[in-house]
C-alpha cells in the first residue's frame, strides 16, 4: 500500500485508526446516486477491501449525478466503471464487483462472514427491507440510506435511528411493510436520511430500462444531495472504526506516530 496516499488521513486519525480502516471489508448494495459517492469517499479514506453490488448499466440519465457515470461509461456495467474509477485512486485496493440485484431469493449468495459494515443503497421497497432483516440478524454493522430523490436543501440532510426518523415516506413505508408482515429488524441502525419533504417531478422521465428494477416510478434528483447522502455513510463507517478504538472523543485521542 502507498502510505502516502494515506498521510493526510493519518495525521487526523492516527497510525491505529489507519491501519484498522485498512483491515476493514465494506460492502455497498447499490451503486448509483449515493452508493457510488460513498464508495470513494471510503477509498479515499483507506477502505483497502470493498465490494460493489448492483445490476445496472451506467446510462445517459445516471451522469447528473452518479459518480462513475460519464459520456465515456455509458452502456457500462456501473459497478466495473465504479471499480476502474476506484483503482485510479488506489491501483492497491481489492475491489470486488458483483453484477446482480440483491433479493430475497439470491441473499444466501453473498459470504456474509466476511464483510465488517453493509451500506444499503437500495431503491426497491422489498430488497431493502429484506436486506436489513438479513444483515441486523447476523449482526453485521449496517448503515442505510433512505429517499435522496426529489430533495433541493443541503442542510436538511441528517442521520437517525430507523424508527426515529420523521416525515420520510421511504422509511414510513418500510416500517409499515415490516408491521403489517411482524418482520422487524433483529438490532437497531442509523440512516442517512432528509427532513426536507419531497418536492413534485416537473418533468417527463426519460425510459430507461437500466432503471427499472424495483422502481415503483423515477424520481428527479440532484448530486449534491445523493453525494452527501453517499459521503456521509462512509462517514459513519470510518467513524465506527475510529470509535472502536477508543471511547474517548476524537479530539482528546492522542496520534500514535
Amino acid at each position: 500500500m502507498n502510505q502516502e496516499i494515506f498521510n493526510r488521513t493519518e495525521l487526523l486519525l492516527g497510525k491505529d485508526a489507519m491501519e484498522s480502516i485498512c483491515q476493514k471489508h465494506v460492502i455497498i448494495f447499490g451503486v448509483g446516486g449515493v452508493g457510488s459517492w460513498c464508495a470513494e469517499c471510503l477509498v479515499r479514506e483507506g477502505i483497502m477491501h470493498l465490494t460493489l453490488v448492483d445490476s445496472d448499466m451506467v446510462c445517459i440519465t445516471n451522469c447528473n449525478r452518479q459518480l462513475m457515470a460519464t459520456s465515456k461509461t455509458v452502456g457500462q456495467p456501473k459497478v466495473e466503471a465504479l471499480r476502474n474509477r476506484l483503482l485510479e485512486i488506489n491501483p492497491d485496493a481489492n475491489i470486488i464487483t458483483m453484477q446482480k440485484r440483491y433479493s430475497e431469493e439470491n441473499k444466501d449468495e453473498f459470504e456474509w462472514e466476511t464483510y465488517d459494515y453493509v451500506i444499503d443503497a437500495i431503491d426497491s421497497l422489498k430488497d431493502k427491507i429484506s436486506l436489513i432483516l438479513q444483515v441486523t440478524k447476523r449482526g453485521i454493522k449496517l448503515f442505510s440510506s433512505t429517499g435522496a430523490a426529489l430533495r433541493l436543501d443541503p442542510s436538511m440532510v441528517k442521520v437517525s435511528e430507523f424508527w426515529k426518523i420523521k416525515g420520510d415516506p421511504l422509511a414510513a413505508a418500510m416500517r409499515s411493510s415490516m408491521r403489517r408482515h411482524k418482520l422487524f429488524p433483529e438490532r437497531k441502525f442509523l440512516c442517512v436520511h432528509s427532513e426536507e419533504q419531497p418536492l413534485p417531478n416537473l418533468g417527463k422521465a426519460f425510459q430507461d430500462d437500466s432503471q427499472s428494477f424495483g422502481k415503483v416510478q423515477t424520481n428527479g434528483s440532484l448530486a449534491h444531495i445523493t453525494a452527501i447522502f453517499g459521503m456521509t455513510l462512509a462517514g459513519l463507517v470510518v467513524q465506527d472504526i475510529v470509535k472502536s478504538l477508543s471511547s474517548a472523543p476524537l479530539h482528546q485521542r492522542v496520534a500514535v506516530k
